[in-house]
C-alpha cells in the first residue's frame, strides 16, 4: 500500500526496497489474518450474497468514539460492497431508526437504491418503520446472525480500518471537530487512498465528499 501511494505521487520506487526501509525503520508489518470458512446453511446453500455491481449491496454499521471528556460518539457508516466507497459516515451523540431512514434517503438521492442492504439486527435496523420504507423502495433487507459480525465483513473491516487510522489516534474535545476530521478521512480514504482488494486504486476518486 505504501508502495502505491509513492508511486502515486509520482515516485519511481521498488516495493522491494520500500519494505527494507520500511522494515529498517521498524515499522509495523500487519500480520496476516487467519482465513475464514464460507458460511452455509443447514442444506448446504451458502447465506452470503457477493455483490456484483455497484448498488448491489451496500452494508451499514456503527462504530464508537469518544470526545476527551468522556462522552460517547455513534457513527453510522455506511458503504457499497462492490466499489468499497464510503457511501456515507454520520456522526451524533444518539442515532435513532428515524435518523438512519434520513441518512439513507440522503444517500439514495445521490446514488440510486441499492438491492439489498445487509446489516446486524440492532434495533436502529430492524425498526418496523424503517422496513416498511425500504419495502417500498424495494431494498431487500439482510440481518447478520446475532453474535457473527464477520457477516457483514466488509463494514465492519472498513470500521476497522477507520479505528486504526482515525479514531484511535485523534482526540475529539466536541463532536463538530469529530464531524470535521471525520469528513476528512472519508474523503481521503474514498479518493486517494490505495485499496488492495481493488488493485491499489482508491475506492471513487472522482467521489465528492458528504457527511453528515
Amino acid at each position: 500500500m505504501i508502495t502505491a501511494m509513492l508511486r502515486g505521487r509520482g515516485y519511481k520506487i521498488n516495493h522491494k526496497r520500500v519494505y527494507r526501509i520500511w522494515r529498517s525503520l521498524g515499522l509495523k508489518v500487519p500480520e496476516k489474518q487467519p482465513k475464514r470458512r464460507r458460511l452455509w446453511l443447514n442444506d448446504g446453500s451458502c447465506i452470503r450474497l457477493r455483490a456484483e455491481h455497484a448498488n448491489h449491496v451496500w452494508s451499514y454499521d456503527f462504530v464508537e468514539a469518544k470526545t476527551s471528556k468522556g462522552r460517547k460518539i455513534k457513527i453510522l457508516n455506511i458503504i457499497d460492497e462492490y466499489t468499497r466507497e464510503c457511501l456515507a459516515s454520520h456522526a451524533a451523540f444518539r442515532i435513532r431508526s428515524e435518523d438512519v431512514k434520513n441518512v439513507l434517503r440522503e444517500v439514495m438521492l445521490r446514488k440510486g437504491t441499492p438491492e439489498y442492504l445487509r446489516s446486524d439486527n440492532g434495533s436502529e435496523f430492524i425498526a418496523n418503520h424503517l422496513r416498511v420504507w425500504l419495502s417500498e423502495m424495494e431494498v431487500s433487507t439482510m440481518y447478520i446472525t446475532p453474535g457473527s459480525p464477520w457477516e457483514n465483513g466488509f463494514v465492519e473491516s472498513f470500521n476497522g480500518t477507520m479505528a486504526n487510522e482515525l479514531l484511535n489516534r485523534e482526540i475529539f474535545d466536541t463532536l463538530h471537530e469529530a464531524k470535521v476530521l471525520l469528513a476528512r478521512w472519508v474523503l481521503e480514504y474514498n479518493t486517494k487512498r490505495p485499496h488492495s482488494a481493488l488493485g491499489y486504486r482508491p475506492p471513487a476518486p472522482e467521489a465528492y465528499l458528504w457527511a453528515i
